[in-house]
């Protein structure tokens, strides 16, 4: 990389920091610090979903499937497109519904309304410490990225250190001062240079120093270009580990509850689905099958890196480099503003917080979210390995709050000790199972035995429940 590619980095963050400050000078109250006074524009709303959903994990993640299996790991993305829309069909209408009347800030503020306070402060516990994770993750992929391509320090572990602190810096100071609005705006840019650097550039360049598609097709298995080139166990568990998430993500619920109505939050999620599969998708996989031609012997998650940096000339190098920057910062300004809205609007304003004006609930939520973040980096400091810290938070989650969710939204006779029950038996399952890697059943997903016995606790106490106070 030369000089102008830092100066693009340079100009790049100044327009980031940018954004955080001309909203923290335009926002008024939690409102507009968590759900952005729920009049942002459908389409700003579907990029920054995209944008959140397609960061740093499934971005560097669908480079790495593409290395293992060509494009039929473009499959993992079709799981977004379905989760997508099912939940703009299903959920947004009735989740609306209840917003429209009860002004929420909150997933759990919508298991409140429906089982109460007990089973919100659960899931707010669940939600926090989930997107904790999930924060920590996107730094530390941040990290990485920049250790390995902007810093010159001979001594690794230094420069993984250096990056690490300007990260989360960065991310930090635009989310704290900005809110909702901030992460939604920048993720808008974010989006577009990721989408733009990786169609405009990086895939041009990558086929010119590849010879072409037929040099490519030459160079690689003949497997790889087949969508079937994948076990129908490995899509089933990205099916049931993905698109679950789409009815439980606090930040797709902020998203909700962001727009002004319900035709512009479905038109939200459709825009996001369509952007994941099929553009994104092939984009990603495509970048990776390049990459194994040029670096065979890569670990399969850093060949697109790899790629980017020493097949792509300069200047595009930085702008592509950036891309992937915007996918990181994207996906972990998300999870921060999530963690600290779970935490100061559902377990502080239920406890202690009522009485207190807003501007001091405002001044406790910006310092909750700079305090979340300074917990992230400490968090990402402590781990080496992206995906596990990913793969565990995102299964705790969805095991622990799928099912009471779907109980919400679909069943009458649902009730609040079951909904507890099952959150709890739920997510320990999966967690007992991720940390002694028992599998009951070979290549089956922890998330899956989670939700099993999620729903089993939960339709067997809830019929118990609803069937006693009937008695009664």
């Amino acid at each position: 990389m030369i000089l102008a590619d830092y100066i693009i980095f340079g100009i790049y963050f100044i327009i980031v920091l940018g954004v955080g400050f001309y909203f923290f000078l335009n926002s008024s109250d939690r409102e507009d610090y968590y759900v952005g006074g729920r009049k942002i524009p459908a389409s700003h709303v579907g990029m920054s979903i995209v944008a959140t959903d397609v960061g740093g994990g499934f971005s560097i993640g669908l480079g790495g499937l593409g290395f293992m299996m060509g494009i039929s790991g473009s499959w993992l993305l079709f799981t977004g497109l379905t989760g997508a829309w099912l939940a703009a069909v299903f959920m947004i209408p009735k989740i609306k519904s209840i917003d429209s009347r009860e002004g929420m800030l909150t997933y759990p503020d919508f298991l409140r309304f429906h089982y109460g306070q007990k089973v919100a402060l659960t899931a707010a516990v669940i939600s926090a410490v989930g997107y904790m994770g999930f924060t920590g993750a996107q730094v530390l992929a941040g990290a990485k990225l920049a250790a390995a391509t902007l810093f010159t320090e001979s001594d690794p572990a230094a420069a993984l250190q250096t990056a690490l602190f300007i990260m989360t810096a960065v991310v930090l100071i635009y989310t704290v001062l900005g809110g909702i609005k901030a992460v939604i705006y920048t993720d808008t840019i974010q989006w577009i240079i990721l989408l733009s650097g990786l169609l405009f550039l990086g895939i041009p360049f990558a086929l010119i120093e590849a010879g072409g598609w037929e040099g490519i097709r030459q160079a690689l298995p003949p497997e790889f270009f087949s969508l079937s080139n994948i076990s129908f166990l490995q899509f089933f568990n990205w099916f049931i580990t993905i698109v679950p998430i789409w009815f439980i993500a606090m930040t797709l619920y902020q998203r909700i509850y962001s727009v002004r109505n319900t035709r512009e939050a479905r038109k939200a999620f459709y825009i996001a689905g369509l952007l994941e599969y099929p553009l994104m998708a092939f984009i990603g996989v495509f970048l990776g099958m390049v990459a194994r031609i040029f670096f065979p012997e890569a670990e399969a998650e850093l060949a697109m890196p790899l790629l980017l940096k020493e097949v792509l000339p300069p200047l595009v190098t930085g702008v592509v480099i950036a891309s992937y920057f915007s996918a990181i910062m994207s996906t972990a300004d998300s999870c921060l503003i999530a963690s600290s809205g779970n935490i100061v609007n559902d377990i502080f304003e239920q406890t202690f917080m009522k009485d207190y004006t807003e501007a001091v609930k405002m001044k406790i939520s910006r310092w909750m979210t700079l305090g979340i973040g300074l917990l992230t980096y400490l968090i990402a400091r402590e781990f080496t390995t992206v995906l596990d810290l990913i793969l565990h938070s995102y299964s705790f989650m969805v095991a622990g709050l799928f099912i009471p969710t779907l109980g919400a939204y679909f069943w009458k006779r649902s009730q609040p000790l079951a909904a507890l029950i099952s959150m709890i038996g739920g997510g320990s399952i999966t967690l007992i199972l991720i940390f002694t890697s028992y599998e009951p059943i070979r290549g089956l997903d922890p998330t899956v035995y989670g939700i099993t016995v999620s729903a089993i606790l939960f339709i067997s106490i809830s019929i118990l429940e609803s069937n006693r106070i009937r008695i009664q």
